[in-house]
């Protein structure tokens, strides 16, 4: 019986959020240190632990301005939270064991395999090391990149700083920004290359690493893994669709885009579709989008990037699993099909166990952001834009979170932490697991509908 308590305590499904919560804590620390701002006043305990929250689970929310109240002390630990939030604490403690010669053990493997969505312990840690290869390959690209812009305008030191920075930052999906004045990206609305460097990183980064590794061996869309034609059509569609709707909706808003023209109306229509998918910038007045715009974002900031990424989101997987589900069941199939291929019954019912859970947890967040924030002249739909925002680990903000009381910042905080370790990881994390493969019970029909 010890045995067995000592083997459930140690779950690497209960793994991940304990990592989590003890790398928030020490960014929490770390913040609160005098050296972490640019006045040398510690950062408040409650300000600290929303913005290492935030960081850790690559969300963007801020209750300070990154660029005005940190030094670069404490810039550098928002980027080392971020790195490791993106990353996964399970990928870059592998590496590290890989470095120093350590042997990674079976439940470490485990722990690995439940971060990155995978099912097999084979490769896990080539799949590891590969994930982090194809990380700082892409952030360094982005880098230099950025850099062609941002040196001329902050100089080099500062410039290449900044390019850094914000190529991490992008690539996992984090909204963090250095800029200043809570304008994000918005003075590089016209500029494509730093646009489009930056939608490059952040939709590379939302595919997840399982993907990008897949589709760089196969190279050719018949051979790739189901899931990994999944990811890359329903992405491909969401991104275009929600850009054109975007567009639609704002096209006339004088706030937004109605004084672009027609070139950059494209521009930032597609970047804001991007960044609802879980990045957190922006170059548009989120203020002062409609609320057409802001029930789209909503809905795209729900479904999210791919499993086993940077990006937050129920995940696109899943609700591409359950649509097919309605689809069969519509048609009168029994199995669930899609790309020549069945889904499991066990998948199909993971998938709306992550549904159910992520509604109920954001029904109850704005529920108890309306009644927190009750007066303070914000709409329902502005309090339910912020929550969704942090339980998918957006960053997007119509002001909610900057102006918000202590007990709604911790709501936030809760709701990012969930929305990072993943709805159905903290489900099972609390969950005793139990098998019932001898006990079946008797079967009666129900009426539905």
């Amino acid at each position: 019986m010890k045995q067995s308590k000592q083997k459930k305590s140690s779950s690497p499904v209960r793994v991940l959020p304990i990592g989590f919560a003890v790398m928030i804590a020490l960014g929490t620390l770390l913040l609160m240190l005098p050296a972490a701002s640019k006045e040398g006043a510690g950062l408040p305990f409650l300000s600290a632990l929303f913005t290492a929250t935030s960081a850790s689970c690559v969300t963007g929310l801020v209750v300070v301005d990154t660029g005005a109240y940190f030094s670069t002390f404490g810039q550098l630990v928002i980027l080392l939270l971020i790195q490791l939030g993106g990353l996964g604490f399970m990928a870059a403690a592998s590496i590290l064991f890989v470095l120093i010669g350590k042997r990674i053990s079976l439940s470490e493997r485990l722990a690995l395999a439940e971060s990155f969505g995978e099912t097999q312990l084979q490769g896990i840690v080539r799949l590891a090391v590969s994930a982090v290869a194809v990380t700082f390959a892409c952030e360094l690209l982005g880098a230099a990149l950025l850099c062609i812009r941002f040196i001329p305008a902050y100089g080099a030191g500062r410039g290449v700083y900044y390019a850094i920075f914000h190529a991490v930052s992008a690539f996992c999906n984090a909204g963090f920004d250095l800029l200043g004045g809570y304008t994000s990206f918005t003075g590089y609305a016209g500029d494509p290359l730093v646009c489009g460097v930056l939608m490059a990183l952040i939709v590379t980064g939302s595919l997840g690493f399982a993907v990008i590794l897949n589709a760089g061996r196969k190279r050719r869309f018949k051979r790739l893994r189901l899931h990994s034609k999944i990811v890359l059509c329903a992405t491909a569609v969401l991104l275009l669709g929600g850009a054109l709707l975007i567009l639609l909706f704002e096209y006339r808003n004088p706030a937004t885009l109605g004084a672009l023209p027609f070139s950059q109306k494209l521009l930032a229509s597609l970047f804001q579709s991007v960044t609802f998918r879980t990045a957190g910038f922006n170059t548009i007045d989120q203020t002062a989008l409609r609320d057409a715009t802001k029930l789209l974002g909503c809905v795209l900031m729900l479904v999210g990037g791919a499993p086993a990424g940077t990006a937050g989101g129920l995940k696109l997987t899943t609700f591409i699993t359950l649509l097919c589900a309605v689809r069969a069941q519509l048609h009168g199939r029994r199995d669930v099909e899609l790309f020549c291929r069945r889904i499991s019954e066990t998948t199909v019912r993971r998938a709306l166990c992550i549904l159910t859970i992520g509604l109920l947890l954001a029904t109850a967040g704005v529920m108890g952001v309306s009644l927190l924030e009750d007066g303070s002249g914000f709409s329902f739909l502005d309090q339910a834009y912020e929550v969704i925002s942090a339980l998918c680990t957006v960053g997007v903000s119509v002001g909610v979170t900057g102006a918000a009381c202590s007990g709604t910042r911790v709501l936030l905080i809760l709701l990012m932490f969930a929305g990072r370790v993943g709805m159905l990881t903290i489900a099972l994390s609390l969950t005793a697991q139990r098998d019932d493969e001898g006990v079946r019970l008797p079967e009666e029909e129900i009426l539905l509908g």
